[in-house]
């Protein structure tokens, strides 16, 4: 009888995606763009010189970071290499995988979190953040893991497709903040250094691996310990058909 409990407890598990909290879907989004000290507390801004201090005709060069655009048409997803396509992508104001997130993935559509502790939109200078269930509500990250560097990511939004081509793979700890900090770093995987590039992180669940290796731990919204990340780069934009 006890082997049999046992038996029942470990195959409940395996047949539990990231999370399964049913909430409402909140497509909430920033409309203010974050500021070098919000994506990257640890570098404070150098004050400026006084206007007589530079000498005339020098020509002072202003940095002009990528202001996060508030995507108002329709955004979606398509990854040829994985099979998926026209998968929607919500933006909400958030964290990546947090309540809030976990109940949008839950309608079966991915989640986009943005403003100072989430990412940015497509093609904006930063990491723009997308989660989505791999194992439940329609598994649209189901085969996300198999994605190798150079397959390429196409994001439609705005008129515009953006192409990011996939570089490496990140596997982090929940239960380790600075793992967990690495997927919502401007950088991926290195909090706190000023972004230069357009990037993309595709966020799903370990579960399957996880409990493969006897690890049933889960945090307050069932999300498992690890997740796999696949981090890529904006390659090109061009205008959707």
């Amino acid at each position: 009888m006890v082997g049999r409990l046992v038996v029942g407890v470990v195959l409940a598990a395996a047949l539990v995606g990231c999370s399964d909290v049913p909430e409402t879907i909140s497509e909430t989004q920033s409309s203010a763009p974050p500021s070098a000290a919000q994506t990257s507390p640890t570098v404070a801004p150098k004050p400026s010189a006084p206007e007589r201090s530079v000498p005339e005709g020098t020509v002072r060069p202003v940095p002009k970071p990528t202001a996060q655009r508030t995507t108002k048409t329709a955004l979606s997803m398509g990854i040829q290499a994985i099979g998926v396509s026209g998968l929607r992508v919500v933006a909400y104001s958030g964290t990546a995988d947090d309540r809030p997130g976990t109940a949008i993935q839950n309608h079966g559509v991915a989640a986009s979190p943005r403003g100072p502790a989430g990412g940015v939109g497509p093609g904006d200078i930063g990491n723009f953040i997308v989660t989505a269930h791999r194992t439940t509500h329609g598994e649209p990250f189901g085969r996300v893991p198999e994605l190798q560097n150079g397959d390429h990511i196409l994001v439609t939004a705005d008129g515009k497709i953006y192409d990011y081509v996939v570089s490496q793979t990140m596997k982090v700890s929940f239960r380790k903040p600075e793992e967990k900090a690495w997927q919502n770093a401007a950088v991926p995987g290195r909090p706190g250094e000023l972004p230069t590039r357009a990037m993309i992180t595709l966020s799903t669940c370990a579960t399957p691996e996880d409990t493969a290796d006897g690890n049933f731990w889960r945090d307050a919204i069932g999300n498992p310990e690890h997740r796999i990340n696949k981090i890529g780069t904006l390659v090109a934009t061009r205008p959707a058909s």
